[in-house]
């Protein structure tokens, strides 16, 4: 039995797989925002919830909202900030007493879906999340790719692209620098843009409701949300150029995303044609914990 975690910075989900992949049992809690120690008990009890439901012991693998740094093991470009500098390894495998595999989420998202999803059969995917944060991984031959830094993929702490001086220098991200792609493309950067305009706080499926019913301000600021999209995607284009790209994470619901970003992103990439399909995850919310099971499965 494979058991996956994945750790995000609303829920932390539980996952039970067979050795073919099909799903035992699935379980959910919120995330104990700002509690590391909280955080570290809510995996420990899933995983036993876990195999007290199905009367197994499995292996185990955790997706992170971060990555760990390859020489001292600890978290380091995590969104959710209370894993900083924390021995996260280390302390998950004491408190659940069994050697365990711990990856980045969107690391574990782009195994999963070029083992059995959206990227299944294509060599090289880029994974990307679109949620309340923003990050990517990469996985070439259905298995995620690192680096020697841990930081392939880390593609929302780059800048925005040819940014006009409305831009510049951008808001201010976690990570200490201004205008990272994540304070541009997550859904949070898509519901403060709107809120700026309009002194109203909306989800971004009630902003992209609006627009859908004729709203000419929602309109333009999913258009302004579509091209920042496609202004960042256009580095890895030009950079990676992979066989896919795989969208993830709340935003990745909009269906107009995956007609109004292909011609957009056409547009700023360095070559004459755009021909790279850019898919919805098959498995949606659930494609980072089915990776995270993997992990055991692709070693």
């Amino acid at each position: 039995m494979l058991i996956g975690i994945d750790w995000g910075g609303t829920k932390i989900e539980g996952i039970a797989l067979t050795d073919e992949g099909k799903e035992m049992v699935r379980l959910r809690e919120e995330t104990p925002r700002h509690n590391y120690e909280g955080c570290i008990r809510c995996v420990v009890g899933l995983v036993k919830h876990i195999e007290q439901v199905t009367r197994q012991t499995g292996s185990v693998g955790i997706g992170i909202p971060g990555s760990l740094e390859p020489k001292s093991r600890l978290g380091k470009g995590a969104s959710s900030t209370w894993l900083l500098g924390r021995p996260v390894e280390q302390d998950l495998r004491e408190a659940l007493g069994r050697e365990i595999r711990v990856e980045n989420d969107a690391d574990c998202l782009a195994a999963s879906e070029a083992i059995d999803g959206a990227g299944a059969g294509y060599r090289v995917v880029f994974a990307v999340i679109l949620g309340s944060g923003a990050g990517a991984g990469i996985a070439i031959g259905g298995r995620a790719h690192h680096g020697p830094n841990n930081s392939a993929g880390e593609w929302g702490h780059n800048p925005l692209p040819s940014p006009n001086i409305t831009e510049i220098p951008g808001l201010p991200c976690y990570c200490g620098r201004h205008g990272c792609l994540e304070t541009w493309v997550s859904g949070r950067a898509f519901e403060a843009d709107y809120a700026r305009h309009t002194q109203c706080d909306l989800k971004a499926l009630d902003i992209v409701a609006k627009m859908r019913h004729g709203d000419r301000l929602a309109r333009l600021v999913w258009q302004r949300y579509v091209n920042r999209v496609a202004r960042g995607l256009s580095l890895v284009v030009n950079a990676l150029d992979p066989d896919i790209f795989v969208l993830g994470g709340g935003m990745s619901n909009v269906d107009e995303l995956y007609t109004d970003l292909p011609p957009e992103l056409a547009s700023y990439t360095f070559s004459t044609v755009f021909e790279t399909p850019i898919r919805k995850a098959v498995h949606g919310d659930s494609s980072g914990v089915r990776g995270a099971a993997w992990l055991w499965k692709e070693n």
